[in-house]
């Protein structure tokens, strides 16, 4: 008997031996730069497993003793097969190469951003540098938060405004990373070009719904962008020359495929133009990326990434207006295991806001600073199972106003604003998990809380309440405090803390077809104040405390996805409907600059989304491209606080300063040649709401108009015709100085599209008359680009 069970116990441990799982991690890089690459599929065919690199080209997978055949894959590069022998835990790391066949079938590949039916990832868009350096752009100058307009769900306030909205969000609820430092103001020139330089960037996503846990902060969207490591196998410098602006890029290696440098810059000449005229006016922008990597060794990494830009408006050299963003970022990727992998990051983000006017005798500033330290770590439990965590750790700085006189003679007295402090800090749990072949989720909670930290001076107000109702003549006006008193910053004012879970499931029917569905709860403790539907640089950031409560926003989203015909077609369906809770509004009247008692003129009310949203491509062949289209409502209301109090609107739901019925737009991409390739963009949006005078009367010989209920109007409908074309030389050519020209005609037909109408009465006709304000016309554009 006890041979039989030893004999049992032997089979039994070798059977086991021979199943052992043992752990192939590595990096997967760019063969030409050593950039690594995130989103890089790792499949073992003859197991049905796999799993992708994460943002910093790592991956973890567990696979049983043996020699197994792995295929690495990636948009834009040569995809390879390799045996490889598992005896034990070992390291794999893969170098691709981008794609050297025919220019055609490069541009293919490189601009088609392909489906994940399997993936319960949804709501989500990511873009190749290459498409968007392809696409026809207002003076030429490549911009990668416009071409995010061209998606579904994604739009703006109108020509010359700054920041985008998604689905139906405010342009302040959106979440704006750059190499996971914040950035808050996201546009040069009040919204003509973004802050991002294309040469400068690796990749981008914005996540429109089923955000993972590892964000926070903003109830509308993540849009999180990677610059570029930097060249540590050779020096390569790219550029381009257009008629208004240009831009310079080098990179190389610190240490030859140990170290990298990257830098670059771009700035703006326009203004230089107008010396040539006697014209003392000027606007310009300039700003500069960098990034140092140094690889220590296998397990540790070390980078150093930073941005730093300004825009500069002068007028007759009495009005001065300077204003951009500095952010830098120190981080440490550490392989702590095979299977776990981390990443600590300590970041700085500053945005500034300056303006002297000579003629008054003041020099203004204001702005928001932040300092940020995150821990976050990817823990690969099986091929199935893949864990997300970490903590994250925010102090900010609201500086809401300074003045000081500029000169002895100034009659200004020195003023400031009461500086506001506040701390953030979450922690996530989220798990990416296979259930099986056709079914898989990801799943997670995070927990955020926010302390608003004392200040100097804190109004107290009866009942708690800044804001009254005055029924006698139907309008809400503000409080004077009761009292005040003064907390030091080391001791918490108020306390908030919130739950957000969040879910995304993906059932596949086939390798072509899926459903998915999701579900997020987000906390937003930072508000824009502005009364206007587009940012601008004066716009001031307020922390929630007591008298502001944070916005809490529940999302739903459900979608259908498709490969069609061998993957030559893909389509995205997806419905979502959002509801936010706490949405700041302002009474009528209010003041939002330099007003050190905001609160005085605020209220909170609430605001839903919802919509559907279509997205079919064309993935292959000479002609290529999307249509991307969006139904969707957005609104908001502020009822009464008490049965005697009509609210905001007489508390009805109106319609958003930015919502859009319907939203469409054309991009397409035609090779013509090896030497040509031809864009275009057709663009057609439902005009903004807006609010018209329906009546006047005259009092004491003024004219005193009429409103209708408010955002109840729109502007005319907004549409544009954009093309470009590309001419490359010399296109087979990989090595050396290559170049190509970029011609362009912005709004071909030359729509002149109303950003307001405003009403007034003819001086000579003595008739009431519409006037509306068009910015642009017809623009052509030509840039040179190249590249060494």
């Amino acid at each position: 008997m006890k041979t039989t069970f030893l004999a049992l116990f032997l089979v039994l441990t070798s059977f086991l031996n021979a199943q052992e799982n043992y752990n192939i991690k590595g990096v997967v890089k760019d063969a030409a730069n050593n950039e690594k690459l995130s989103g890089v599929n790792i499949l073992f065919p003859d197991l049905g497993t796999g799993t992708t690199t994460n943002d910093y080209g790592f991956y973890s997978i567990k696979v049983p003793e043996g020699t197994h055949t792995v295929t690495v894959t990636y948009l834009g590069y040569t995809s390879i097969s390799r045996e490889i022998l598992v005896s034990e835990n070992t390291t794999f790391d893969f170098d691709l190469e981008e794609t050297s066949e025919n220019l055609e079938e490069v541009i293919i590949t490189e601009n088609v951003e392909r489906l994940n039916i399997k993936s319960p990832e949804m709501s989500v868009n990511k873009l190749e540098i290459s498409t968007i350096q392809k696409l026809p752009v207002v003076f030429g100058e490549v911009d990668i938060v416009k071409s995010l307009l061209l998606l579904p769900g994604v739009s703006n306030a109108g020509e010359g405004s700054s920041g985008f909205n998604v689905r139906g969000g405010a342009a302040d609820q959106n979440l704006i990373l750059l190499d996971e430092a914040t950035i808050y103001n996201a546009s040069h020139l009040f919204g003509l070009f973004s802050v991002f330089n294309p040469d400068a960037i690796k990749n981008l996503k914005l996540y429109k719904g089923g955000i993972p846990a590892e964000f926070g902060g903003r109830v509308s969207s993540v849009l999180d962008i990677y610059q570029k490591d930097g060249n540590s196998k050779k020096f390569e410098a790219r550029g381009g020359i257009g008629l208004i602006s240009s831009r310079l890029l080098a990179e190389g290696p610190l240490v030859k495929d140990k170290g990298s440098f990257l830098i670059g810059g771009r700035s703006s000449y326009a203004h230089l133009f107008l010396k040539l005229t006697d014209n003392d006016n000027s606007a310009y922008f300039y700003d500069l990326n960098t990034k140092l990597s140094y690889r220590l060794d296998d397990e540790n990494t070390f980078l150093f990434s930073g941005y730093f830009g300004r825009d500069v408006f002068n007028i007759s050299d009495s009005f001065n207006n300077l204003y951009g963003n500095a952010v830098f970022n120190l981080r440490w990727n550490h392989v702590m295991t095979d299977n776990v992998f981390t990443n600590l990051s300590m970041i700085y983000s500053d945005y500034y806001y300056g303006l002297t006017l000579d003629f008054v005798g003041f020099n203004w500033n204001s702005g928001i600073k932040n300092f940020n330290l995150k821990y976050d770590i990817d823990h690969y439990l099986n091929e199935n199972l893949e864990l997300n965590y970490g903590i994250q750790n925010t102090y900010y700085e609201f500086n809401p106003g300074e003045i000081e006189p500029n000169s002895e003679s100034s009659g200004i007295n020195y003023q400031e604003l009461i500086k506001k402090y506040a701390f953030e800090s979450a922690a996530y749990l989220s798990f990416q998990h296979t259930f099986s072949d056709n079914f898989s989720a990801e799943y997670g909670l995070r927990y955020s809380t926010f302390f608003r930290l004392g200040q100097e001076e804190l109004n107290l107000y009866e009942n708690d309440r800044a804001v009254s109702y005055n029924p006698t003549f139907g309008i809400y006006e503000s409080v004077e405090p009761i009292d005040t008193k003064s907390l030091s910053r080391g001791k918490t004012e108020k306390f908030f803390g919130n739950l957000e879970p969040r879910l995304s499931m993906s059932y596949s029917f086939n390798d072509n077809q899926s459903v998915k569905m999701s579900y997020n709860r987000m906390t937003q403790y930072l508000h824009l104040i502005t009364n206007t539907s587009s940012p601008t640089p004066l716009d001031v950031w307020a922390p929630s405390g007591k008298y502001i409560d944070p916005q809490r926003l529940d999302q739903y989203a459900v979608g259908y996805f498709q490969n069609l015909k061998n993957e030559l077609f893909s389509v995205e369906i997806e419905a979502f409907y959002k509801k936010l809770q706490n949405r700041l509004d302002y009474i009528d009247g209010a003041n939002l600059v330099a007003n050190d008692a905001i609160e005085q003129v605020l209220l909170e009310g609430e605001a839903r989304a919802y919509g559907l949203e279509l997205l079919l491509r064309k993935n292959r062949g000479g002609f290529s491209g999307w249509l991307a289209y969006t139904l969707s409502r957005s609104e908001q209301r502020t009822p009464g606080r008490t049965p005697n109090e009509p609210g905001i609107n007489k508390g009805v739901w109106y319609n958003t300063s930015y919502d859009k019925t319907h939203d469409l737009s054309l991009t397409t991409t035609y090779e013509l040649s090896q030497k040509w390739q031809l864009s275009s963009n057709f663009i057609f949006q439902t005009g903004l709401p807006t609010t018209y005078p329906t009546a006047q009367y005259k009092f004491e010989n003024l004219n005193i108009p009429v409103y209708s209920a408010r955002n109840s109007n729109r502007l005319p409908a907004y549409h544009r015709l954009d093309i470009s074309a590309t001419y490359t030389p010399n296109p087979s050519k990989r090595k050396g100085y290559q170049s190509s020209w970029n011609f362009g005609i912005y709004n071909l037909y030359n729509r002149r599209n109303a950003v307001s109408l405003s009403f007034r009465e003819n001086e000579d006709t003595r008739v009431n008359e519409a006037v509306r304000l068009s910015l642009f016309g017809i623009i052509p554009s030509v840039t040179y680009n190249f590249k060494f």
